[in-house]
């Protein structure tokens, strides 16, 4: 087997997926696993593990030497289909990837998947950093306890299990001496933190001591939150403390109460609209992003318009809109479908809608003040970051890692453009 490659990580889906990814690359690293390639795949949709096949396939003809490692939820859930497949050498469980003696050489198991089922704690995991130096992601809960009828996730992930805050203190000081200014923090279901730990605290109590605790860490962010769990101490925080980025991702799913009662989601439209007003009083410069579903089972028209209107009527900023897929196993699978014209023709009316929602907010930013955490160096030699409300911002000098005050000046796009405080001539410029 060659030397001169490096494993390759291949990652579908979310936040804690890309976490996971950065684990798994130390171990393979670690153990010399050179020329393979490791597919971290989804299965929040059946598109998602469409996705992840074809991938597998194709890194299969790119690379006909190489090792191919599969492993994430889809993984989990189906691993003697992925067995199966003629292009994969392993495949490897969702607890069992994060594993350093997965990835020895005298550890070749081709199934190495456990019931995750049975799992009750979540191991910490160190990680370095992320190539770009600027960002990481820090897992601090796994699994979910609820059981929504179009998700197949706790099957893949196992139920609730959070990890001891001085583990998140120590992955998160070990990043910030490593210059990373910014910290997302992760999880299947980051809202029910703490249920399974000892006294247990909560999401917002964590925090607290973790922002305590690590006083050199410049930025934290929080990953895809559950509408009806959020804690008073989080709210506290969010209007109090500004090292809490004032954006937030929400996991509403749906604006029509009857589609949400069948998702067997927690939350009705008016609690989540009541939520949005409620944190946009406590902090006014407050964003929010959301999940949304398009075309659920038995969705009507006026279902739909619903959700469409739940847009504006809590302020959503940034989409990620999916039309719906049906996961085989779910409740949802079995409920009346709709045409799959129908549920793309929703989705794209979604993401329009979504798609202005964003350029008014990025226009309403002209003018402002920012401070912008510099990620890259784009091809054109300007540097681009992100503002507190995850706006992407353009500028025309920094330095990767620094984060800048800056004036927003216009708009490139989707893209906003600034210029650092002190080069402004007057404060009309």
């Amino acid at each position: 087997m060659s030397t001169d490659h490096k494993p390759r990580i291949l990652t579908f889906g979310c936040r804690l997926n890309a976490y996971e990814s950065e684990v798994m690359r130390g171990h393979a690293e670690a153990a010399g696993l050179d020329n393979a390639v490791i597919v971290n795949t989804c299965a929040v949709t059946g598109e998602a593990e469409r996705q992840a096949r074809q991938a597998i396939r194709k890194a299969r003809r790119e690379s006909p030497e190489a090792q191919i490692i599969v492993t994430g939820c889809a993984a989990q859930i189906d691993p003697q289909g992925f067995a199966a497949m003629a292009e994969v050498d392993r495949v490897i469980g969702n607890e069992e990837k994060l594993r350093a003696e997965s990835f020895l050489p005298d550890n070749a198991t081709p199934l190495l998947v456990n019931d995750i089922m049975s799992v009750t704690e979540t191991a910490p995991q160190m990680i370095d950093g992320f190539a770009e130096r600027t960002r990481a992601f820090v897992q601090v809960q796994q699994g979910c306890d609820h059981r929504c009828t179009f998700c197949i996730i706790p099957y893949g992930r196992g139920n609730s299990r959070s990890v001891p805050l001085g583990e998140v203190v120590r992955q998160v000081r070990n990043l910030v001496e490593r210059d990373v200014a910014e910290v997302v923090l992760t999880g299947v279901d980051v809202t029910s933190y703490g249920g399974d730990l000892p006294g247990q605290p909560s999401l917002g109590q964590m925090l607290r001591r973790l922002l305590a605790q690590v006083p050199a860490l410049k930025r934290l962010r929080l990953s895809s939150l559950d509408a009806i769990e959020l804690d008073p101490d989080l709210r506290r925080l969010i209007a109090e403390e500004p090292r809490l980025m004032p954006h937030l991702h929400l996991s509403l799913q749906a604006g029509d109460d009857m589609i949400l009662k069948r998702m067997k989601r927690r939350h009705s439209r008016a609690e989540a609209v009541a939520l949005c007003g409620e944190l946009r009083s406590l902090r006014p410069d407050i964003v929010f992003g959301a999940d949304l579903i398009a075309g659920f089972p038995t969705e009507s028209e006026a279902m739909f318009e619903n959700s469409l209107k739940l847009i504006e009527d809590c302020g959503l900023t940034y989409l990620h809109v999916f039309p719906y897929s049906a996961r085989k196993g779910t409740p949802a699978a079995k409920m009346p479908q709709l045409p799959l014209a129908l549920r793309k023709e929703r989705a794209a009316r979604l993401r329009s809608a979504g798609a202005m929602a964003l350029e008014q907010f990025l226009d309403s930013q002209v003018g402002k003040r920012a401070s912008v955490l510099i990620e890259k160096q784009e091809a054109d030699g300007r540097f681009l970051g992100r503002s507190e409300t995850f706006a992407p911002v353009l500028l025309q000098t920094g330095e990767i890692g620094a984060v800048a005050a800056t004036r927003i000046t216009g708009r490139d796009g989707e893209r906003l453009v600034a210029v650092p405080v002190q080069q402004q001539l007057s404060p009309a410029a």
